[in-house]
């Protein structure tokens, strides 16, 4: 019966415990850890925001490239790493939502973390080498139609070969994925004439854009994007209902307190006040996030379950 007695107090001496540790927290330096090789926009949206967060929370917060996979080693990591706010991860669409319906990778995009905040959203870029006889969409589509299995587009696996067999899928048209290690290489290819397409991330895309090198045809998210009105978007060019976008967003490992949560994504909606690091944002492309946990779980299981509805209904398979 004592012990009855005793059992409310000792679940509340724990609960405060918790509390208080959360209180205190941070005491040491944060990891956020990037899936992909430095360069990319998902590497260069956390060294952009990594100095806010630290300048917020008081801690060195340092950055740690964990490639592989597509993305699906570093957010393994991060899945079964300790739920105390001291190892992040800066995931991304791919391997935090198309990977899992596509492949066994050891985790759960939605259960197994607690999201934080969304950084950034930036669509990819539809670009064509010059001597391509396409315009615009439809004039590609046309141009696929009549030489089935000929064209081909570069990509990285993930979300870059994805929007592309997406655009397959919707045009009906029979184009050949050609796989290359990163965005550069990928774009590089389309550069030299050794792929006719690519599906590149605006970052990547943009120089090449500015210098003529490629054409851009169209981007692949629902609405134009600021920093370049004048490039349509596939939905609008040809096929209508297309809309992929590529994003960024902070998550901690599932069972990371909510008030740690919460810290981290005020600092970055904090640092997101700073014009520099506004400029450097759209810069590369980036449109900054900053919605609070809430919010960033519910945008999260939203993509979940259209993409894995997707993949069921379509079949698509993507390489990694």
């Amino acid at each position: 019966m004592k012990l009855l007695h005793r059992l409310p107090a000792a679940l509340l001496a724990l609960a405060f415990a918790g509390t208080a540790a959360a209180q205190a927290w941070p005491a040491k330096p944060l990891r956020i850890i990037v899936p992909y090789a430095p360069g990319g926009i998902t590497d260069s949206v956390t060294r952009i925001n990594a100095p806010k967060i630290q300048e917020a929370l008081g801690q060195p917060v340092l950055v740690e490239n964990k490639p592989g996979a597509g993305g699906a080693i570093a957010t393994d990591f991060v899945a079964k790493s300790a739920p105390d706010g001291y190892t992040l991860l800066m995931g991304s669409a791919a391997p935090q939502t198309l990977l899992q319906f596509i492949q066994k990778t050891g985790y759960d995009g939605v259960k197994d973390f607690a999201p934080v905040t969304l950084i950034n959203t930036n669509p990819l870029v539809v670009m064509v080498h010059p001597a391509v006889a396409a315009k615009n969409v439809r004039e590609l589509i046309a141009l696929a139609k009549a030489q089935p299995g000929k064209l081909n587009f570069a990509g990285v696996g993930g979300l870059t070969q994805f929007s592309g067999e997406i655009f397959k899928h919707m045009a009906g048209i029979d184009i050949v994925y050609v796989p290359y290690k990163g965005g550069a290489p990928a774009t590089a290819a389309a550069v030299a004439g050794d792929a006719q397409i690519t599906f590149a991330n605006y970052s990547d895309a943009l120089g090449h854009m500015r210098s003529g090198r490629l054409r851009p045809l169209a981007l692949t998210s629902a609405k134009r994007f600021p920093q370049s009105p004048e490039v349509p978007t596939v939905g609008e060019s040809g096929i209508p209902g297309y809309a992929v976008d590529s994003w960024n967003g902070l998550f901690a490992p599932a069972g990371t307190p909510p008030e740690i949560l919460a810290r981290v994504a005020a600092a970055v909606r904090e640092g997101f006040k700073d014009p520099a690091v506004k400029k450097r944002m759209d810069d590369i492309g980036a449109a900054p996030g900053g919605d609070t946990p809430e919010q960033f779980r519910a945008f999260v299981q939203a993509e979940n379950q259209k993409w894995g509805n997707f993949v069921k209904q379509t079949g698509i398979k993507i390489e990694q």
